[in-house]
Protein backbone atom coordinates (compact mmCIF):
# COMPACT_ATOMS: atom_id res chain seq x y z
CA UNK A 1 0.00 0.00 0.00
CA UNK A 2 1.10 3.48 -0.98
CA UNK A 3 2.07 5.87 2.30
CA UNK A 4 -0.64 8.24 1.22
CA UNK A 5 -3.19 5.56 1.11
CA UNK A 6 -2.03 4.33 3.74
CA UNK A 7 -2.39 7.68 5.78
CA UNK A 8 -5.61 8.34 4.41
CA UNK A 9 -6.88 5.34 5.54
CA UNK A 10 -5.72 5.42 9.01
CA UNK A 11 -7.24 8.98 8.64
CA UNK A 12 -10.76 7.91 8.36
CA UNK A 13 -10.44 5.10 11.09
CA UNK A 14 -10.35 8.17 13.80
CA UNK A 15 -12.62 10.02 14.82
CA UNK A 16 -11.88 12.40 18.03
CA UNK A 17 -10.25 15.61 16.35
CA UNK A 18 -7.56 15.56 17.88
CA UNK A 19 -6.55 12.12 17.26
CA UNK A 20 -6.66 12.50 14.08
CA UNK A 21 -4.36 15.80 14.13
CA UNK A 22 -1.93 14.27 16.63
CA UNK A 23 -1.61 11.29 13.82
CA UNK A 24 -1.29 13.18 11.06
CA UNK A 25 1.34 15.08 12.58
CA UNK A 26 2.99 11.66 12.61
CA UNK A 27 2.25 10.80 9.12
CA UNK A 28 3.38 14.53 8.30
CA UNK A 29 7.05 12.96 9.61
CA UNK A 30 7.25 10.12 7.25
CA UNK A 31 5.81 11.49 4.15
CA UNK A 32 6.51 15.82 4.15
CA UNK A 33 10.41 15.23 2.68
CA UNK A 34 10.45 16.01 -0.81
CA UNK A 35 10.94 13.69 -3.83
CA UNK A 36 14.53 13.79 -4.94
CA UNK A 37 14.94 16.28 -8.18
CA UNK A 38 11.18 17.98 -7.77
CA UNK A 39 11.76 21.59 -6.97
CA UNK A 40 10.82 22.47 -3.17
CA UNK A 41 8.43 24.54 -4.23
CA UNK A 42 6.69 27.51 -6.46
CA UNK A 43 7.15 31.14 -6.39
CA UNK A 44 4.29 33.51 -6.57
CA UNK A 45 3.59 37.09 -6.26
CA UNK A 46 0.11 37.48 -5.21
CA UNK A 47 -2.16 41.03 -6.42
CA UNK A 48 -1.37 42.82 -2.92
CA UNK A 49 2.27 42.05 -3.01
CA UNK A 50 3.14 39.69 -0.70
CA UNK A 51 4.77 36.96 -1.99
CA UNK A 52 3.83 33.04 -1.80
CA UNK A 53 5.77 30.21 -1.71
CA UNK A 54 3.98 26.62 -2.47
CA UNK A 55 4.86 22.57 -1.99
CA UNK A 56 1.53 21.00 -2.50
CA UNK A 57 1.34 17.64 -0.73
CA UNK A 58 -1.33 15.97 -1.24
CA UNK A 59 -0.94 12.71 1.18
CA UNK A 60 -2.71 13.77 4.10
CA UNK A 61 -5.46 16.64 4.81
CA UNK A 62 -3.90 19.07 6.45
CA UNK A 63 -2.07 22.75 5.84
CA UNK A 64 1.05 24.22 7.42
CA UNK A 65 1.24 28.34 6.47
CA UNK A 66 4.71 29.97 7.47
CA UNK A 67 5.47 33.60 7.47
CA UNK A 68 8.27 35.82 7.60
CA UNK A 69 6.91 39.39 7.94
CA UNK A 70 10.12 42.40 7.73
CA UNK A 71 9.54 43.84 11.22
CA UNK A 72 11.77 42.56 13.39
CA UNK A 73 14.04 44.38 15.28
CA UNK A 74 16.25 45.74 12.46
CA UNK A 75 13.30 47.68 11.51
CA UNK A 76 12.75 49.33 14.76
CA UNK A 77 14.46 52.75 15.47
CA UNK A 78 17.05 52.81 17.96
CA UNK A 79 15.73 54.29 20.81
CA UNK A 80 13.03 51.94 20.82
CA UNK A 81 14.57 48.53 21.45
CA UNK A 82 12.13 45.73 22.42
CA UNK A 83 8.89 47.31 19.94
CA UNK A 84 9.10 45.02 17.40
CA UNK A 85 8.98 42.29 19.47
CA UNK A 86 6.10 43.52 21.68
CA UNK A 87 4.05 44.29 18.50
CA UNK A 88 4.58 40.57 17.60
CA UNK A 89 3.08 39.22 20.61
CA UNK A 90 0.15 41.15 20.81
CA UNK A 91 -0.74 40.24 17.22
CA UNK A 92 -2.97 37.54 18.73
CA UNK A 93 -4.26 38.74 21.90
CA UNK A 94 -7.22 40.47 20.71
CA UNK A 95 -8.62 41.70 17.24
CA UNK A 96 -11.54 44.67 16.29
CA UNK A 97 -13.42 41.86 16.21
CA UNK A 98 -12.26 38.83 18.40
CA UNK A 99 -10.77 39.07 22.19
CA UNK A 100 -7.58 37.08 22.90
CA UNK A 101 -9.66 34.38 24.62
CA UNK A 102 -12.10 34.19 21.74
CA UNK A 103 -8.75 33.60 19.23
CA UNK A 104 -7.41 30.83 21.60
CA UNK A 105 -10.92 28.97 21.21
CA UNK A 106 -11.23 29.37 17.87
CA UNK A 107 -8.38 28.42 17.03
CA UNK A 108 -8.41 25.01 19.82
CA UNK A 109 -12.11 24.17 18.15
CA UNK A 110 -10.65 23.05 14.78
CA UNK A 111 -7.45 21.31 16.43
CA UNK A 112 -5.39 23.81 14.88
CA UNK A 113 -2.12 26.13 16.01
CA UNK A 114 -1.98 30.29 15.75
CA UNK A 115 1.46 32.22 16.67
CA UNK A 116 3.52 34.71 16.12
CA UNK A 117 6.59 35.72 17.66
CA UNK A 118 9.39 38.91 16.93
CA UNK A 119 12.68 38.20 15.88
CA UNK A 120 15.71 40.09 15.08
CA UNK A 121 15.71 40.09 11.44
CA UNK A 122 11.96 39.08 11.12
CA UNK A 123 8.77 38.76 12.66
CA UNK A 124 7.02 35.24 12.67
CA UNK A 125 3.69 34.18 12.18
CA UNK A 126 2.91 30.60 11.90
CA UNK A 127 -0.79 28.30 11.57
CA UNK A 128 -1.61 24.54 11.06
CA UNK A 129 -5.44 23.30 10.52
CA UNK A 130 -6.77 20.42 8.63
CA UNK A 131 -7.44 20.90 4.97
CA UNK A 132 -11.48 21.39 5.90
CA UNK A 133 -10.67 24.37 8.11
CA UNK A 134 -8.44 26.15 5.95
CA UNK A 135 -10.67 28.65 5.58
CA UNK A 136 -11.59 29.64 9.32
CA UNK A 137 -7.61 29.45 10.07
CA UNK A 138 -7.05 31.98 7.13
CA UNK A 139 -9.97 33.79 8.72
CA UNK A 140 -8.37 33.99 11.99
CA UNK A 141 -4.24 34.64 10.62
CA UNK A 142 -5.58 37.38 8.87
CA UNK A 143 -7.98 39.07 11.29
CA UNK A 144 -4.38 39.03 13.84
CA UNK A 145 -2.24 40.28 11.08
CA UNK A 146 -4.92 43.10 9.79
CA UNK A 147 -6.99 44.20 12.64
CA UNK A 148 -4.98 43.99 16.10
CA UNK A 149 -6.55 45.91 18.51
CA UNK A 150 -3.52 46.50 20.79
CA UNK A 151 -5.78 47.06 24.01
CA UNK A 152 -3.57 49.33 26.55
CA UNK A 153 -4.89 46.10 29.36
CA UNK A 154 -2.61 43.76 27.02
CA UNK A 155 0.31 45.68 26.87
CA UNK A 156 0.33 46.79 30.04
CA UNK A 157 0.18 42.46 30.63
CA UNK A 158 3.08 42.20 28.24
CA UNK A 159 5.49 44.81 29.54
CA UNK A 160 4.49 43.10 32.75
CA UNK A 161 5.55 39.71 31.57
CA UNK A 162 8.43 41.32 29.63
CA UNK A 163 9.83 43.07 32.73
CA UNK A 164 9.55 40.15 35.31
CA UNK A 165 11.52 37.80 32.43
CA UNK A 166 14.33 40.45 32.34
CA UNK A 167 14.51 39.92 35.65
CA UNK A 168 14.54 36.50 35.94
CA UNK A 169 17.41 35.99 33.42
CA UNK A 170 19.78 38.02 35.51
CA UNK A 171 20.24 35.89 37.87
CA UNK A 172 21.49 33.13 34.74
CA UNK A 173 24.98 33.36 34.05
CA UNK A 174 24.90 32.15 30.70
CA UNK A 175 22.53 34.91 30.03
CA UNK A 176 24.14 37.82 31.14
CA UNK A 177 27.36 36.73 29.07
CA UNK A 178 25.16 36.25 26.07
CA UNK A 179 24.22 39.78 26.42
CA UNK A 180 27.81 40.97 27.20
CA UNK A 181 28.92 39.86 24.45
CA UNK A 182 26.17 40.89 21.57
CA UNK A 183 26.69 44.20 23.40
CA UNK A 184 30.50 44.13 22.63
CA UNK A 185 30.54 42.86 19.66
CA UNK A 186 27.51 45.05 17.93
CA UNK A 187 27.41 48.02 19.72
CA UNK A 188 24.23 49.82 18.84
CA UNK A 189 23.46 47.72 15.76
CA UNK A 190 20.04 45.63 16.56
CA UNK A 191 22.06 43.22 16.96
CA UNK A 192 23.45 43.84 20.42
CA UNK A 193 20.24 45.19 22.25
CA UNK A 194 20.18 44.64 25.49
CA UNK A 195 17.22 43.62 28.06
CA UNK A 196 18.38 46.47 30.42
CA UNK A 197 17.98 48.78 27.08
CA UNK A 198 14.34 47.03 26.46
CA UNK A 199 12.96 47.20 30.35
CA UNK A 200 14.45 50.95 30.29
CA UNK A 201 12.20 51.72 26.87
CA UNK A 202 9.35 49.36 28.13
CA UNK A 203 8.87 52.08 31.09
CA UNK A 204 8.07 54.72 28.80
CA UNK A 205 6.12 52.59 25.90
CA UNK A 206 2.91 54.04 24.52
CA UNK A 207 0.25 52.52 22.54
CA UNK A 208 0.77 54.80 19.77
CA UNK A 209 4.57 53.10 19.32
CA UNK A 210 2.80 50.18 18.50
CA UNK A 211 0.18 51.41 16.41
CA UNK A 212 2.57 53.56 14.75
CA UNK A 213 5.71 50.70 13.96
CA UNK A 214 2.48 48.65 12.98
CA UNK A 215 1.17 51.05 10.25
CA UNK A 216 4.74 51.26 9.25
CA UNK A 217 5.90 47.85 8.46
CA UNK A 218 2.85 45.54 8.35
CA UNK A 219 2.17 45.54 4.86
CA UNK A 220 2.13 42.54 2.17
CA UNK A 221 4.87 43.72 0.38
CA UNK A 222 7.21 43.02 3.13
CA UNK A 223 5.68 39.19 3.80
CA UNK A 224 6.95 36.02 2.69
CA UNK A 225 4.03 33.35 3.25
CA UNK A 226 5.61 30.20 2.98
CA UNK A 227 2.13 27.37 2.55
CA UNK A 228 2.47 23.67 2.40
CA UNK A 229 0.06 21.05 2.52
CA UNK A 230 -3.20 19.65 0.92
CA UNK A 231 -4.00 22.78 -1.60
CA UNK A 232 -3.65 23.52 -4.87
CA UNK A 233 -2.26 26.62 -6.34
CA UNK A 234 -5.35 28.09 -7.68
CA UNK A 235 -7.11 27.05 -4.57
CA UNK A 236 -4.85 29.16 -2.11
CA UNK A 237 -4.29 31.89 -4.22
CA UNK A 238 -7.85 32.49 -4.75
CA UNK A 239 -8.29 32.05 -1.04
CA UNK A 240 -5.36 34.44 0.35
CA UNK A 241 -7.05 37.13 -2.30
CA UNK A 242 -10.02 36.89 -0.58
CA UNK A 243 -8.83 36.91 2.66
CA UNK A 244 -6.36 39.45 2.60
CA UNK A 245 -7.50 41.79 -0.42
CA UNK A 246 -7.83 44.51 1.93
CA UNK A 247 -4.36 44.69 2.69
CA UNK A 248 -2.27 47.42 1.48
CA UNK A 249 1.16 47.87 0.30
CA UNK A 250 3.30 50.51 2.27
CA UNK A 251 6.34 50.17 -0.16
CA UNK A 252 8.59 51.64 3.24
CA UNK A 253 12.45 50.72 2.62
CA UNK A 254 14.12 49.73 5.97
CA UNK A 255 15.83 51.92 7.81
CA UNK A 256 19.78 51.94 7.47
CA UNK A 257 21.42 50.61 10.72
CA UNK A 258 24.47 51.53 12.63
CA UNK A 259 27.30 49.20 11.87
CA UNK A 260 29.11 47.15 14.77
CA UNK A 261 32.41 48.26 16.30
CA UNK A 262 35.51 47.28 14.49
CA UNK A 263 37.61 44.97 17.05
CA UNK A 264 41.23 46.12 16.33
CA UNK A 265 42.24 44.42 19.27
CA UNK A 266 41.20 41.52 22.45
CA UNK A 267 38.30 43.13 24.70
CA UNK A 268 37.93 41.49 27.82
CA UNK A 269 34.92 42.01 29.56
CA UNK A 270 35.22 40.29 33.45
CA UNK A 271 31.72 40.30 34.84
CA UNK A 272 31.70 39.11 39.16
CA UNK A 273 29.11 36.62 39.82
CA UNK A 274 29.27 33.82 43.01
CA UNK A 275 28.85 31.37 40.71
CA UNK A 276 29.94 27.46 40.82
CA UNK A 277 31.37 27.81 37.54
CA UNK A 278 32.49 30.33 34.54
CA UNK A 279 30.56 31.17 31.82
CA UNK A 280 32.74 32.13 28.96
CA UNK A 281 31.70 33.39 25.86
CA UNK A 282 34.36 34.35 23.22
CA UNK A 283 34.50 35.79 19.57
CA UNK A 284 33.65 38.32 16.97
CA UNK A 285 31.62 39.15 13.70
CA UNK A 286 30.96 36.49 11.99
CA UNK A 287 29.34 36.33 8.14
CA UNK A 288 26.20 36.48 6.74
CA UNK A 289 24.24 33.80 4.97
CA UNK A 290 24.09 34.98 1.63
CA UNK A 291 28.06 35.09 1.86
CA UNK A 292 29.20 32.30 -0.71
CA UNK A 293 31.71 30.86 1.80
CA UNK A 294 29.18 30.04 4.36
CA UNK A 295 29.37 25.97 3.13
CA UNK A 296 32.91 26.06 4.04
CA UNK A 297 32.78 27.99 7.26
CA UNK A 298 29.80 25.10 7.85
CA UNK A 299 32.35 22.27 7.70
CA UNK A 300 34.98 24.63 8.84
CA UNK A 301 32.56 25.62 12.56
CA UNK A 302 31.59 21.53 12.41
CA UNK A 303 35.30 20.27 13.25
CA UNK A 304 36.75 23.06 15.24
CA UNK A 305 33.72 23.23 17.68
CA UNK A 306 30.15 22.80 16.36
CA UNK A 307 29.83 18.61 15.94
CA UNK A 308 29.32 18.02 19.64
CA UNK A 309 31.53 15.16 20.75
CA UNK A 310 33.27 14.91 17.41
CA UNK A 311 34.75 18.25 17.03
CA UNK A 312 38.32 19.29 18.02
CA UNK A 313 37.42 21.89 20.95
CA UNK A 314 35.24 19.13 22.79
CA UNK A 315 37.69 16.77 22.36
CA UNK A 316 40.15 18.52 23.46
CA UNK A 317 38.89 20.85 26.39
CA UNK A 318 36.31 18.52 27.74
CA UNK A 319 37.49 15.04 26.51
CA UNK A 320 40.98 14.74 26.80
CA UNK A 321 41.78 17.51 29.42
CA UNK A 322 38.57 17.54 31.17
CA UNK A 323 38.50 21.81 31.96
CA UNK A 324 35.34 22.46 30.58
CA UNK A 325 31.09 21.08 31.01
CA UNK A 326 30.58 22.10 27.44
CA UNK A 327 32.20 23.80 24.76
CA UNK A 328 30.61 24.53 21.14
CA UNK A 329 31.56 27.13 18.26
CA UNK A 330 29.04 28.42 16.23
CA UNK A 331 27.98 30.97 12.99
CA UNK A 332 24.71 32.42 13.47
CA UNK A 333 22.79 32.13 10.32
CA UNK A 334 21.32 36.24 9.93
CA UNK A 335 20.17 38.65 7.19
CA UNK A 336 23.11 40.49 8.32
CA UNK A 337 26.91 39.36 9.90
CA UNK A 338 26.24 37.41 12.64
CA UNK A 339 28.67 36.80 15.58
CA UNK A 340 30.91 34.21 15.37
CA UNK A 341 30.80 32.64 18.85
CA UNK A 342 32.13 29.87 21.43
CA UNK A 343 30.54 29.09 24.68
CA UNK A 344 32.21 27.32 27.32
CA UNK A 345 30.93 26.28 30.65
CA UNK A 346 33.92 25.33 33.12
CA UNK A 347 35.26 25.63 36.96
CA UNK A 348 36.20 29.46 37.80
CA UNK A 349 39.81 28.19 38.26
CA UNK A 350 40.17 26.31 34.78
CA UNK A 351 38.85 29.62 33.53
CA UNK A 352 42.53 31.04 32.10
CA UNK A 353 43.26 27.06 30.66
CA UNK A 354 39.95 27.02 28.68
CA UNK A 355 40.20 30.01 27.15
CA UNK A 356 44.32 29.37 26.04
CA UNK A 357 43.28 25.75 24.61
CA UNK A 358 40.38 27.78 23.18
CA UNK A 359 42.72 30.10 20.95
CA UNK A 360 45.13 27.13 20.41
CA UNK A 361 42.41 25.57 18.57
CA UNK A 362 41.78 28.40 16.22
CA UNK A 363 44.93 29.01 15.62
CA UNK A 364 46.12 25.48 14.74
CA UNK A 365 42.47 25.14 12.36
CA UNK A 366 44.18 27.88 10.81
CA UNK A 367 47.28 26.67 10.36
CA UNK A 368 47.13 22.95 9.43
CA UNK A 369 45.05 21.28 7.29
CA UNK A 370 42.48 18.93 8.71
CA UNK A 371 42.60 15.35 8.35
CA UNK A 372 40.88 13.51 5.87
CA UNK A 373 38.72 11.65 8.34
CA UNK A 374 38.08 15.03 9.55
CA UNK A 375 36.48 16.43 6.35
CA UNK A 376 34.78 13.20 5.51
CA UNK A 377 33.29 12.77 8.94
CA UNK A 378 31.67 16.54 8.83
CA UNK A 379 30.65 16.12 5.24
CA UNK A 380 29.10 13.32 6.12
CA UNK A 381 27.09 14.65 8.84
CA UNK A 382 26.17 18.29 7.10
CA UNK A 383 24.80 16.32 4.33
CA UNK A 384 23.02 13.17 6.06
CA UNK A 385 21.56 15.78 8.76
CA UNK A 386 19.76 17.81 5.78
CA UNK A 387 17.02 15.73 5.10
CA UNK A 388 15.71 16.47 9.01
CA UNK A 389 15.53 20.17 7.94
CA UNK A 390 12.61 19.32 5.50
CA UNK A 391 11.40 16.14 7.25
CA UNK A 392 7.76 17.78 8.35
CA UNK A 393 5.33 20.48 6.91
CA UNK A 394 6.38 22.93 9.14
CA UNK A 395 10.32 22.41 8.24
CA UNK A 396 9.57 22.97 4.66
CA UNK A 397 8.00 26.06 5.29
CA UNK A 398 10.57 27.38 7.53
CA UNK A 399 13.13 26.04 4.80
CA UNK A 400 11.02 27.82 1.90
CA UNK A 401 11.01 31.59 3.77
CA UNK A 402 14.75 30.92 4.69
CA UNK A 403 15.32 30.18 1.03
CA UNK A 404 13.75 33.47 0.00
CA UNK A 405 15.14 35.63 2.79
CA UNK A 406 18.63 34.53 1.92
CA UNK A 407 18.32 34.34 -2.08
CA UNK A 408 19.56 30.42 -2.00
CA UNK A 409 17.14 29.46 -4.94
CA UNK A 410 14.12 26.77 -4.81
CA UNK A 411 17.03 24.07 -6.19
CA UNK A 412 18.58 25.25 -2.60
CA UNK A 413 17.87 21.23 -1.53
CA UNK A 414 19.29 19.58 -4.27
CA UNK A 415 22.59 22.19 -4.08
CA UNK A 416 23.36 21.71 -0.43
CA UNK A 417 24.99 18.91 -0.49
CA UNK A 418 26.94 19.62 -3.40
CA UNK A 419 28.18 22.46 -2.19
CA UNK A 420 29.07 20.93 1.05
CA UNK A 421 30.66 17.89 -0.66
CA UNK A 422 32.97 20.40 -2.69
CA UNK A 423 34.64 21.98 0.22
CA UNK A 424 38.30 21.13 0.32
CA UNK A 425 40.93 21.24 3.10
CA UNK A 426 42.29 23.88 1.67
CA UNK A 427 38.94 25.68 1.76
CA UNK A 428 38.60 25.21 5.08
CA UNK A 429 42.21 26.88 6.20
CA UNK A 430 41.40 29.60 3.86
CA UNK A 431 38.59 30.31 5.36
CA UNK A 432 39.26 29.60 8.79
CA UNK A 433 42.47 32.30 8.06
CA UNK A 434 39.75 34.67 6.31
CA UNK A 435 36.91 34.73 8.99
CA UNK A 436 38.41 33.73 12.60
CA UNK A 437 40.24 36.31 14.34
CA UNK A 438 42.26 34.87 17.59
CA UNK A 439 44.11 38.10 17.94
CA UNK A 440 40.87 40.36 17.74
CA UNK A 441 38.41 38.40 20.24
CA UNK A 442 35.92 39.57 22.46
CA UNK A 443 35.99 37.15 25.32
CA UNK A 444 33.35 37.61 28.24
CA UNK A 445 33.94 36.02 31.46
CA UNK A 446 31.33 35.71 34.03
CA UNK A 447 32.77 34.14 37.13
CA UNK A 448 33.78 34.55 40.60
CA UNK A 449 36.75 36.62 39.16
CA UNK A 450 38.61 36.02 42.47
CA UNK A 451 38.58 32.16 42.04
CA UNK A 452 38.95 32.64 37.97
CA UNK A 453 41.94 35.17 38.57
CA UNK A 454 42.68 35.69 35.06
CA UNK A 455 45.45 37.19 33.15
CA UNK A 456 43.58 38.31 30.38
Amino acid sequence: MRMAECGMQIYRMINSKRTVVAMLVILNLLIAYPVAGEPIGKRILLENGMLLLLSEKHEIPMVTISMAIKAGSTAVPANKPGLASITASLLTQGTAKRSASQISQEIDFIGGSLSTAGGEDFVSAHLRVLKKDLRSGLDLLSDVLLNPAFEQKEIDRKVSETLAEIQRQKQDPGIVASQAFAKAVFGDHPYGRMNDEVAAYYQKLTRQDIVDFYSSRYSPDNVIMAVVGDVTQKEIVDLLNDYFKTWQKKGQPLPALVQPPVIEKTVVQKIDKDVAQANIELGHIGISRENPDFYAVSVMNYILGGGGFSSRLMDNIRDNKGLAYDVHSAFSVQKEPGAFTVTIQTKNESANDVIAQTMEEIRRIQTDLVSEKELADAKAYLTGNFPLKMDTYAKIAGMLTSIETYNLGLDYPEKYPVLINGVSREDIRRVAKKYLRPDKMVIVVVANQEKANLKY
